[in-house]
């Protein structure tokens, strides 16, 4: 491998591609190689990237598909990026602009790599966590405002969660246990919304197949097997299924008069949310075990102590009320109307003493590094989490399904932590905020290792220099900017305020319209941002806003993100690339994205399928056949696109050609892919060849005429009919099935896509 820090010399910047066509642009760019770090970096993205996980954010990007794009989009096209990649550059004269920033991988990517680094995001939520996790952040000063945190109120918070054990010796409560209760619309009684009385089980019952079970007669808590459907409570003898609860599906059943009714109904006719029941603990012995009991009649006196505390006391704690759309529906219906009420008394009273001792702190960085802190602490403790059970992290955040869903059993968290809680501040300051302080001391990239047959990941340091820690709010930024420059800004990037032909490089990863509605979601951490300083904080009721590139309608979501894309190409240098990552399952979302692409002034001239993240992610196991690749979407402004037109006949042609190739090569590296995976390669590919020289109406119409066929080509690649969880073929049988392969094979000096395809 080249040791040389600097093979393209910082004079040379894109000056140096525009000689020639960049890697990015060619087929000859790596993207199985880029694959296989994206395979293996999804499955620990908080590991191999520690700094865009300080906080939450949706639908976070890879950061090693991001650095080799920008280095794709910068590098020659005979340059070989699997030794650059793990090398050092200083490309200083690179400017790199994101305009949908998210948790700031493609800024944090371009600041490793010496470029200068633009980040723009219409939600203050995503814009505030970045400015903190790329800012200045040091580890001593940090490490003291923890340690007086943690003697002062820190010990307050502690008393909040002591408890007794069996034996009546004071111990640590690391969970609490609660049960949602509602009036049965018949006879009034209290219906546990219990949907089995399994509250407590290991992540691998296979392996570990004990459970902890509630008794619905004594309320006693005791052990059974995960396969009994049969118990008897060892106290009071009452047998029953610990299987089935009250609660199945929408509806419940009363145990006073044996009658079923909606349980959304009952809720709506208190007009208030549901009430909730505590039952269980967990707690940390003086031993380090940890032990299941039923709660006592001390423990409800704990707690209704803490509802007194929280009466009399003045505490900064969240007043914004919910508005009704798409991910907020379902909580509406249940009656919560206040970001307040997503957490019970003993929460508001934790969390509101420990964020007025935060803001109490006199250093500036170190107050807003503890406060992201305290923000990501909400999303574990609050009534919506639940228990994933032992053998894991075991609290399941708010957000694990992507929409605010009421959780019938929620678990209540000690909000301080233990030596063993999850999800506590005193955790997440640890495995969030101090692992992303060592990342950006000694930055490293992951490599993909074979061990006896398997794919080991392993780190790989002085690829990057250290992050200098130095952000800047000031927008639009000064024309002259020092090395390795990073600005934020927040606002809709429809205009940003930049000056024309001012940037080198757009990338970016663009919102899906109709998935998850990140400003929705946002807001329940807003509600807690909005009480402290912050360069992005206002005085607003809600984080959503009109412009956000995001929508249920396919016109709406086109027209919005033409606007940005529009924007891109007024900032644009005319020899600047487009680059962004985008995958949908349906043909209206490419359709959707070529009218945005192609009437904001660019062409797509390449399209690279990459792995993203893992299929259990969501949203993309939402899907009967789920999509487990990205495709990287490279775009000139249209008048620097040469290539010559393809009728639609010579261009579907090309698309399945160079569509199955690109397919076999990613098979070539074990990456199975789906049948969405397939079309997904060759719908992007086939908008490559049909752009040059077209109108958005025109590639419509193409792409409309043309689905069919592509439809087609995908399924008999996956050998006939594609059920749900079938996969291609190999990649020798895709070339035995497919002759016509043999004619591209995968060159470096592979044609650049200028080479015209006569039409007949």
């Amino acid at each position: 491998m080249n040791s040389s820090p600097d093979k393209l010399q910082p004079s040379d910047g894109l000056r140096s591609a525009q000689r020639k066509p960049r890697l990015i642009e060619s087929d000859g760019f790596p993207f199985e190689f880029v694959s296989e770090l994206a395979e293996m970096e999804s499955w620990r993205k908080e590991v191999y990237r520690p700094v865009y996980h300080v906080h939450k954010w949706w639908a976070k990007r890879l950061g090693s598909v991001f650095r080799a794009i920008i280095l794709g989009s910068v590098l020659p096209e005979d340059e070989d990026l699997e030794q650059a990649f793990y090398r050092q550059h200083r490309l200083e004269h690179v400017t790199v602009f994101d305009p949908f920033m998210g948790s700031g991988t493609t800024v944090g990517e371009a600041h490793k790599l010496g470029c200068v680094a633009l980040g723009r995001d219409i939600n203050p939520v995503a814009c505030e966590s970045v400015r903190v996790a790329l800012g200045p952040l040091d580890r001593d000063s940090l490490m003291q405002a923890f340690a007086k945190l943690s003697s002062g109120v820190g010990e307050r918070l502690r008393k909040l969660y002591e408890t007794t054990d069996a034996a009546g010796h004071v111990c640590d409560a690391l969970y609490y246990f609660w049960v949602k209760t509602v009036p049965c619309l018949h006879c009034g009684g209290r219906v546990d919304l219990f949907s089995s009385f399994i509250f407590a089980r290991n992540a691998r019952p296979d392996r570990r197949p004990e459970v902890r079970v509630c008794c619905p007669g004594c309320g006693d808590v005791f052990p059974a097997t995960v396969q009994a459907h049969a118990v008897a409570c060892p106290r009071c003898a009452f047998r029953f299924d610990p299987h089935r609860g009250p609660a199945e599906g929408a509806s419940a059943t009363c145990a006073t008069c044996s009658r079923s009714f909606p349980i959304a109904a009952s809720v709506q006719a208190t007009g208030q949310p549901p009430a909730h029941r505590l039952f269980a603990k967990l707690v940390l012995t003086g031993g380090e075990d940890k032990l299941y009991l039923p709660t006592s009649q001390e423990d409800e006196d704990a707690y209704a102590d803490c509802s007194r505390q929280l009466g009399r006391a003045d505490l900064p704690l969240p007043s914004l009320a919910l508005s009704n759309g798409h991910n907020t529906r379902q909580v509406l219906n249940y009656c919560y109307r206040t970001w307040r009420q997503f957490f019970n008394d003993r929460q508001l009273l934790a969390l509101g003493l420990l964020h007025q001792a935060i803001l109490d702190l006199r250093d500036d960085s170190v107050r807003d590094a503890v406060l992201t802190v305290f923000s990501g602490t909400l999303e574990f403790n609050n009534v919506f989490a639940s228990y994933k059970g032992e053998g894991t992290g075991a609290i399941r955040h708010m957000f694990a399904h992507h929409i605010l869903k009421p959780e019938r059993v929620p678990i209540e968290g000690n909000v301080w932590g233990t030596s063993k809680s999850s999800g506590s501040f005193s955790t997440l300051f640890r495995l969030r905020l101090l692992q992303a302080i060592d990342y950006r001391a000694a930055p490293f990239e992951v490599s993909v290792a074979r061990c006896n047959g398997s794919a080991v990941g392993q780190k790989v340091f002085s690829a990057s220099p250290s992050f200098t820690g130095r952000v800047s709010t000031d927008w639009p930024p000064p024309t002259e900017v020092p090395p390795r420059a990073i600005y934020l800004s927040c606002g809709s990037s429809h205009a940003t305020g930049l000056q024309p032909k001012s940037l080198d490089l757009v990338v970016t990863d663009p919102p899906f319209f109709d998935n998850v509605h990140y400003s929705e979601l946002a807001d329940f951490f807003y509600a807690w941002q909005q009480l402290h300083p912050s360069p992005f904080s206002r005085r607003i009721g809600t984080t959503r806003d009109r412009n956000e590139v995001q929508d249920t309608s396919a016109r709406d979501f086109a027209a919005k993100l033409e606007a940005v894309f529009a924007e891109c190409a007024r900032v644009l240098k005319d020899d600047g690339l487009l680059v962004f990552t985008y995958h949908h399952s349906r043909a209206e979302g490419w359709a959707s994205l070529a009218k945005a692409v192609l009437d904001a002034g660019f062409s797509m001239v390449n399209a690279h399928p990459v792995r993203a993240e893992m299929s259990v992610a969501t949203p993309k196991s939402q899907a009967k056949d789920p999509i487990q690749l990205d495709v990287i979407m490279v775009c000139r402004k249209g008048a620097a696109d040469q290539r010559e037109r393809l009728d639609y006949g010579a261009a579907s042609e090309r698309a399945l050609v160079r569509g199955r190739l690109k397919a076999a090569r990613l098979e070539g590296k074990s990456l199975a892919l789906s049948l969405n995976d397939l079309r997904v390669v060759l719908i992007s590919q086939f908008l490559v060849e049909i752009c040059p020289q077209r109108s958005a109406a025109q590639v419509l119409d193409a792409l409309e005429r043309r689905v069919p066929e592509l439809d087609l080509a995908a399924r008999r690649l996956m050998g006939g009919h594609a059920g749900p969880n079938q996969v291609a073929p190999p990649v020798s049988k895709l070339q035995a099935a497919q002759p016509e392969l043999m004619l591209l094979e995968r060159p470096r000096q592979a044609e650049s896509g200028r080479t015209r395809i006569d039409e007949s």
